[in-house]
């Protein structure tokens, strides 16, 4: 694989620090200090214009004296500089620099205009540009300190990736105190070019880094961020602290799922989709540094509690039941257990109390039965400093438990001076203790929170069933001619139509220019009916009385239906004013009236509101969001985080509501947004639920069009299941085979293809000769992040069932333009076309994803399949960097259509 494209940034072989200076509280001093004591092992370059020598190295005076390459440009002068120094980089071939000039921060309007033009200049060399930041970054594994710093900092597997400086410093101030280490601490500042995002993906693939804390102010590029963050959280725990809570504005938006969706919200359901646990604090984030090592997991919400005090015990179980933790009863052999160790007086329930004269040994094996109690996923012991008690041994007893489990061992150390020693002893030992129960509590909280995130991100939305595939041309015609007349409103009917197409149940809709039209519409359709106005320029129909309910007369439908069109004439003007539509009433007597919507993030583009419906839709502000797309869990979880949620059961004399149709509804909107860029706003209002389904009552739609050459799914945070990637052919000896992109739950049919390879195949594609792979590696290779890989499996019904017969897969290099991929097939299965079918199925995905390159190897000995390789115009020999088998190839543009004649010809 290619180098990251930020490797000679946090990785550099060279470095110039333009303005190094001896002067004392410059940052060209900070910065050649920081470097040289800190002990960086590649050239280093001093860049001065009055002083010949630096700290003792040589010094020049322009950037371009220097005869040798440079990876990493740090600029220390004054603003005023810049343009001349960026320039001067470019011409030398530098492509990354770090701007730390103490006047720049480039927020002013003044200092954007000079950051517009800077970074206008820097695209042109293609620089990379990092800051303009204060602080700059650390790489304490490998002795870079690239900062504006004094003090030590410790190597270790955390990375930090921060918008702030001060918060940065903050927290190494911090960790210096409590001995905590670091592999990275990057501090973005203004983030004019390089962004978390960028960061987030060079670390993903960094084994110095176990762990990610992240401090966030906004994003640019949050696609990136998305990515980048789920193939992080993956395989490294990631915490964020995200500041900026509170929208400011005033939202004006055309419907209500606009007006009601914040920011900070969609940045809250970003993070759990990521598998991202979300702090709130400072305080939060200390506290978190201490579990992030990597080996605190938890498995469920069940929390033990161990005290010597049982007043300390009990804060610890006000809190958690304050956080809804459970905390469950022992078993009756840990029970039984415990009675022969502990004292007649103690308390065998949880909280478990071991008295106030427990030592160490009686602390130690109550612990270790409570820690393997079934019933219990985490344990809290509770010390307080009495009369007989041990902290040190007590300390030490923990430390050496805590080895024994795979459950999280919480250590509340309540107390002053007294156990002073015993917490230095833990935190050496780096064991998580506190100094509060209630932290503690806390933070096994926030361990199961996680854990749950984690289920969030291995969601992968599969495609829809067959039977139930969206009638797309319709719905394509409709927002096409709504855009070609200028409109951005589509009206009830065209709305309905739209959610129609998509299968969801709507209520018959009428147009009527006139009362006389209304009264035969109502004849038509029955009694009773609902009357609405349709004009333009209305957010909501009853802000003009534009809505009345349950006619039962013809005569009512008459006389409203010239009322309403009086009423709208003289407050829109009669050329606003369409006429009506009429619908019967829905009938449904238990129902409940429910809304579905989609709104847009700033960030995070389409987003998916679900809550209590109707005209009150915005006193109650009962709603729940999420990202797109959906599947059945991801539906359920939005329904169960709204208050409404409690109607849709059963009580008194209601019954429960078909939770299958207002699920089905969720997944219908989120395939609908997935597909159509277009939609902006979405209100389905109210949606009418009862225990025999639902009916949509009123709908709106709010459209815009898309940017020319636009990829598919540009517009999503997450990319959704590329089920259009998915086709029906046939092998040479015309048995039928599926081509589709991979799903989680193939996993077990990988399992299966692995274990029939071949060993020479099974070696070449995992350089290893086991014949089953282990379960996390099996989850790595199914649930997929779209944007960055892919991974087309070749099936075939056989006797025993569906079997994969042949996997290709591409990775996505740093650099989103090329992509290296590797096609497996089965030995029994060779010869029969399969390799070509495959890889033009994988070529046609890379194309759709915007990339121009492809490399890689075909690992296989089937010399059909290189032959085909070489009708394609790849040119085949030892790589020149690794010396592996690759090919390089001309641009897929080519390749999609030279690999389809090719296939042809066979």
């Amino acid at each position: 694989m290619k180098p990251h494209y930020l490797a000679p940034l946090f990785d550099p072989r060279s470095i110039a620090v333009i303005g190094a200076s001896e002067t004392v509280g410059s940052v060209g001093c900070s910065v050649m200090r920081s470097l040289i004591d800190g002990g960086f092992a590649g050239a280093l370059h001093a860049v001065n214009l009055r002083h010949k020598t630096v700290f003792g190295l040589p010094a020049v005076k322009t950037v371009n004296k220097i005869s040798t390459p440079i990876d990493l440009a740090i600029l220390t002068t004054p603003s005023k500089t810049l343009l001349k120094l960026v320039e001067a980089c470019g011409q030398h071939g530098i492509r990354h620099i770090m701007i730390m000039s103490c006047d720049f921060v480039g927020h002013d309007k003044a200092g954007q205009k000079l950051l517009e033009k800077i970074l206008l200049l820097a695209k042109s060399f293609n620089i990379r540009v990092m800051g303009p930041t204060v602080f700059g970054y650390c790489r304490a594994p490998s002795k870079l300190v690239a900062a504006n710093f004094q003090g030590k900092i410790k190597s270790g597997s955390l990375a930090v990736v921060s918008q702030s400086s001060s918060v940065t410093t903050a927290i190494l101030d911090w960790a210096e105190l409590h001995d905590v280490g670091f592999s990275s601490v990057v501090s973005l500042g203004s983030a004019a070019d390089i962004d978390v995002g960028d960061v987030l993906d060079y670390l993903v693939a960094d084994p110095k880094t176990k762990a990610i804390l992240l401090y966030i102010e906004d994003l640019k590029d949050a696609g990136l961020f998305m990515s980048a963050l789920r193939a992080a959280s993956r395989s490294k725990a990631v915490l964020a602290l995200k500041v900026g809570r509170y929208d400011d504005e005033v939202k004006l938006g055309r419907t209500h799922s606009e007006r009601l969706i914040k920011h900070d919200d969609v940045f809250d359901v970003a993070l759990k989709r990521a598998g991202v646990l979300r702090l709130r604090s400072i305080n939060q984030l200390f506290t978190a540094v201490r579990v992030l090592d990597g080996t605190y997991r938890t498995k469920g919400r069940r929390l033990a509690i161990l005290t010597n005090g049982i007043g300390a015990g009990l804060m610890a179980v006000d809190r958690a039941r304050d956080l809804h933790i459970d905390l469950p009863k022992l078993t009756p052999e840990t029970i039984a257990q415990l009675k022969t160790i502990l004292p007649v007086q103690s308390s065998l329930q949880n909280p478990v109390d071991v008295l106030g004269d427990a030592n160490a040994e009686r602390f130690k094996l109550a612990t270790e039965l409570v820690l393997k109690d079934p019933n219990v996923d985490g344990v809290l012991v509770v010390f307080t400093p009495q009369v007989g008690t041990d902290d040190m041994a007590t300390a030490e007893a923990m430390i050496a438990l805590r080895k024994t489990s795979d459950k999280p061992l919480l250590l509340a150390w309540v107390g002053g001076k007294k156990i002073d020693a015993s917490r230095k002893l833990l935190a050496k030992a780096q064991t998580a203790f506190f100094n509060a129960p209630e932290s503690a509590v806390e933070v096994f909280y926030s361990l199961a929170s996680w854990q749950y995130n984690q289920q969030l991100l291995v969601q992968t939305p599969s495609p829809l069933g067959e039977m139930d595939a969206p009638d797309l041309e319709t719905a394509h015609m409709i927002i096409d001619s709504v855009l070609a007349g200028g409109r951005e409103v589509l009206d009830e009917v065209e709305s309905k139509a739209i959610l129609r197409a998509f299968n969801i149940p709507v209520t018959l809709t009428i147009r009527a220019q006139s009362a006389d039209d209304a009264v035969s519409a109502a004849m038509g359709l029955g009694l009773p009916v609902a009357l609405k106005i349709d004009a333009k320029g209305i957010v909501h129909k009853t802000d003009i009385d534009g809505v009345v309910l349950n006619l039962t007369s013809l005569v009512q439908v008459a006389t409203e239906s010239s009322k309403m069109l009086a009423r709208a004439k003289e407050q829109l003007g009669a050329e606003n004013v369409r006429g009506l539509v009429i619908q019967p009433m829905h009938g449904k007597k238990s129902g409940r009236e429910l809304m579905i919507g989609v709104g847009r993030d700033h960030s995070f583009g389409p987003v998916i509101t679900f809550g209590h419906g109707g005209v009150t839709v915005e006193v109650f502000n009962d709603i729940a969001v999420s990202l797109p797309p959906l599947n059945e869990y991801l539906a359920e979880n939005l329904i169960r985080r709204t208050r409404v949620k409690k109607m849709l059961a059963p009580f008194r004399n209601l019954p429960g509501v078909d939770m299958e149709a207002v699920k089905s509804v969720l997944l219908r909107v989120s395939e609908m947004v997935c597909e159509f860029p277009q939609i902006q706003q979405l209100d389905i209002n109210p949606l009418v639920a009862d225990e025999h389904g639902v009916v949509a009552v009123d709908a709106r739609i709010v459209v815009a069009p898309i940017p020319e050459n636009a990829r598919r799914y540009s517009h999503m945070a997450i990319h959704p299941y590329p089920a259009h990637l998915a086709q029906i052919t046939q092998l040479k000896n015309g048995l039928p085979m599926v081509l589709r992109p991979i799903r989680p739950e193939d996993a077990d049919l990988v399992a299966l293809f692995v274990s029939k390879l071949s060993d020479e195949s099974r070696y070449n594609r995992f350089m290893s000769t086991l014949k089953s792979l282990p379960q996390a590696m099996l989850a790595r290779f199914t649930q997929l992040d779209y944007t960055r890989e892919m991974a087309i499996v070749a099936t075939v019904e056989t006797s025993a069932g569906t079997e994969i017969i042949g996997v290709a897969r591409f990775n996505v290099n740093p650099d989103r333009d090329s992509c290296e991929f590797a096609v497996v097939i089965s030995d029994q299965w060779q010869g029969l076309g399969l390799g070509g079918r495959l890889m033009g199925a994988l070529f046609v995905a890379a194309r759709d994803m915007g990339l121009s390159v492809i490399e890689g190897e075909v690992l296989t000995s089937n010399k059909t399949m290189l032959t085909f390789m070489k009708h394609l115009g790849f040119t085949i020999g030892k790589h020149p960097e690794d010396d592996s088998l690759k090919w390089v190839v001309k641009p897929l543009t080519e390749i999609v259509q030279d690999t389809q004649t090719q296939l042809e010809n066979q």
